[in-house]
């Protein structure tokens, strides 16, 4: 069985790693640290299929240290006791390098096994992770190494890329493949700026390709049948889950509904239709709020119809709401009242409830001044009456603050002129 594409002709000099030129172009600082050969413990951090893997391998050949190579899915501690051991051998003598791949999956203990040697140097740490190392990487690793931002590769720093894998594929194969420059840009742009991506469209398409007298040709339509399904990066249970939910929220708020859209079907297309019909409620509750409140069980109607409908169609009500959402008034005043009164719960700003509130219509025999005094406001004009409800500790206190939308400055003045009278 042949390894991938991507393994088989992975860049043996830098100038052939595409992408990153924030890092490793000329006058870049790892670009610096790489020439200069002293290199101090790395953490890589980005998405999959940037290069990550590739550098890390092109800095242990620069290097004369024995490199080693883990992989924090499967690696455990022993793996690293094994390495250890051999740090007293002729293979260690110069120091090993340590590439270890998805060290977001080592445990705290595992991470802690490394520090002696990486502290005095007998370890050189290259970690790579596609989770943010701030949140996953124990401490006192992080407070050894430097962390480096990988970023996904822009679509003409891959074409270079796919034009060596079809040439490498002519020399494998041994026969011509033409890919037309429309075939090679809708691979770049469809690839969300993964390489390894990228380069398995390329020899999905190469295998796919009809023959002709010409030999074989692949054009637009059959790299983007190929490739259709890659054009954006989705996990669940990683950053990038959390920033699309963010940019979906955002843009509802940002009312621009066609940015709120393009989110939607983000989040739809990978299957996350609870994400999104959560993220939808929360928004019509947070952002629209009182300058439109009937857009709360209008919302919730079409979130129930997603639901009962499921995929693909439960797009079409979820987009009805979305739209509604954006092109709504906005108002976050009910938000920003339960977030004040929040604020004031945490703090111990409370006391007792006033006595007129409380649930008990009797008096001990200690009470001086029998009776509960609550003012029924039906009972008066315009159902209103002036009495404290708030403890006396907060007697004072103010929350909600009315809107400047027309629904809400439409309630302030009938109150304005109740309260008045």
């Amino acid at each position: 069985m042949s390894s991938p594409l991507a393994d088989r002709i992975r860049p043996r000099e830098l100038s052939d790693i595409v992408g990153q030129k924030h890092l490793i172009g000329e006058g870049k600082p790892l670009r610096k640290i790489i020439e200069s050969g002293e290199i101090p413990n790395l953490i890589f951090y980005g998405p999959s299929g940037v290069g990550k893997t590739t550098l890390a391998t092109y800095i242990a050949r620069r290097t004369n240290r024995t490199l080693k190579k883990l992989n924090g899915t499967t690696a455990s501690t022993a793996d690293i006791r094994e390495i250890v051991g051999e740090l007293n051998t002729f293979s260690g003598m110069n120091g090993i390098l340590l590439y270890l791949d998805e060290i977001q999956y080592f445990n705290k203990k595992q991470q802690q096994t490394l520090l002696e040697f990486i502290e005095d140097g007998r370890i050189t740490l290259i970690a790579s992770t596609t989770e943010n190392p701030y949140f996953y990487v124990y401490n006192a690793i992080l407070s050894r190494s430097t962390v480096f931002e990988f970023k996904p590769v822009e679509p003409e720093d891959l074409v270079p890329a796919i034009k060596r894998a079809v040439d490498a594929l002519e020399t494998e194969k041994g026969e011509n493949c033409t890919f037309t420059q429309d075939a090679v840009m809708q691979i770049a742009h469809s690839c969300g700026g993964d390489v390894r991506k990228a380069l398995n469209a390329v020899e999905l398409c190469y295998i796919s390709a009809e023959d002709s007298e010409k030999g074989k040709v692949v054009d637009a339509e059959l790299a983007f049948e190929l490739s259709q399904k890659s054009n954006f990066r989705y996990d669940k249970e990683g950053d990038e889950h959390y920033d699309v939910i963010s940019a979906y929220q955002k843009s509802m708020r940002g009312s621009d509904p066609d940015a709120a859209l393009h989110y939607l079907a983000r989040l739809l297309e990978a299957g996350d239709l609870p994400s999104a019909c959560r993220r939808l409620m929360v928004c019509a509750c947070e952002d629209v709020g009182l300058a439109y409140p009937q857009i709360i069980p209008i919302v919730k109607s079409c979130v129930d119809i997603a639901e009962a409908v499921g995929l693909p169609e439960a797009r079409i009500p979820l987009a009805d709401a979305v739209v509604m959402v954006c092109t709504a008034p906005k108002s976050n005043s009910a938000y920003l009242g339960i977030a004040r009164a929040t604020e004031d719960i945490k703090s111990g700003k409370a006391g007792p409830i006033p006595r007129t509130l409380q649930n008990k219509h009797y008096d001990g025999a200690d009470n001086s001044k029998p009776g509960q005094f609550y003012k029924y406001p039906h009972d008066f004009p315009n159902h209103y009456v002036s009495q404290q409800y708030l403890p006396d500790e907060i007697k004072d206190a103010k929350y909600y603050e009315f809107g400047d939308n027309k629904n809400e400055q439409t309630f302030k003045m009938y109150w304005d002129k109740i309260k008045e009278n």
